[in-house]
């Protein structure tokens, strides 16, 4: 159904007796940037190294979600003057050597008294959000995408053509073509270990619980309870993002929550499934075409002999 309604995504998949849907909670706040997920997703996958391309400017060497990073660990530093939030790499006008030393602590660990601006890392394991409504399902033309049992989406890289059509279809620029052969791949939330009752390699990995698997209720609603306890201890701009069905992808499979705006994470602010316009586009094809033959067939009758 395109981008209609689908509460229960397996049975709508045809899935009778679909177990409880199940995804990912990513809390950032106690993501300490290890890169164990990045490690165990791709151990468990067997997916090839992507090499390190340092930029100079982070420690994140991945540098975003592609066929070969299902997993990928963002480091967004910070300025936060004055208690407020400013994004951006620059630090230019903060001595942090010189305030480590007044207060007596390490430059490498400072600490920020009233009115001093500090640095601070935002650190957030990224992935495939296995939407509700699924643009790359609407458009893959094989099958090789195709919704489990569990409510993920996977692809069938045996399947699939290399077409490249899923790739502008995600709204979050999930899903990536390898240039060896131009088959698309990315997270199946471990499909292979989920059959037979483990929990997906990532959130196996976690020494901090960031990365939390489950039903996704269940998982929504200790994210509801994080995000007030993190409220309560002076955290206001602790939010959620991805957990809403009435969202444009009608929530996701994945959600997290953040410390900042999505935009600073690399995330869209409102994401909406690309195909949603198709079912009125398909409409209007099709009463073009009508209006067309009707036409024809009307001129062809009124020829003169």
């Amino acid at each position: 159904m395109l981008s209609g309604p689908q509460p229960a995504v397996a049975r709508a998949a045809g899935y009778a007796d679909a177990p409880p849907r199940v995804g990912f909670f990513t809390d950032t706040s106690v993501c300490i940037g290890c890169k164990a997920c990045e490690v165990a997703c791709k151990e468990w996958n067997a997916i090839p190294e992507d090499g390190l391309e340092l930029t100079g400017m982070s420690y994140d060497n991945t540098q975003g979600l592609g066929a070969s990073t299902w997993r990928h660990v963002a480091f967004i530093e910070q300025r936060k003057p004055l208690g407020g939030q400013e994004p951006g790499a620059g630090h230019e006008a903060v001595d942090v050597f010189a305030a480590a030393g007044e207060l007596g602590t390490s430059a490498s660990s400072p600490v920020a008294p009233d009115r001093r601006t500090e640095l601070r890392w935002l650190m957030s394991s990224d992935v495939c959000k296995h939407c509700t409504h699924a643009a790359c399902l609407d458009v893959c033309p094989t099958g090789s995408l195709f919704r489990t049992e569990f409510g993920t989406v996977v692809v069938q890289e045996d399947v699939c053509n290399g077409c490249g059509y899923c790739v502008p279809a995600c709204p979050y620029g999930v899903i990536d073509q390898r240039p060896e052969d131009g088959r698309v791949w990315k997270c199946t939330l471990c499909y292979d270990r989920l059959g037979v009752g483990m929990e997906p390699a990532c959130a196996k990995a976690c020494p901090t619980d960031s990365i939390q698997f489950g039903p996704l209720d269940e998982l929504r609603e200790r994210a509801a309870a994080r995000v007030a306890r993190l409220h309560a201890a002076g955290v206001p701009d602790a939010r959620l993002y991805g957990e809403d069905p009435a969202d444009g992808v009608g929530g996701d499979g994945a959600f997290f929550l953040l410390l900042d705006e999505p935009e600073v994470y690399g995330l869209p602010p409102d994401p909406v499934v690309t195909t949603r316009s198709l079912p009125a586009m398909w409409r209007h094809a099709a009463a073009a075409a009508a209006s067309l033959a009707a036409l024809a067939a009307v001129s062809f009758v009124r020829r003169p002999r």
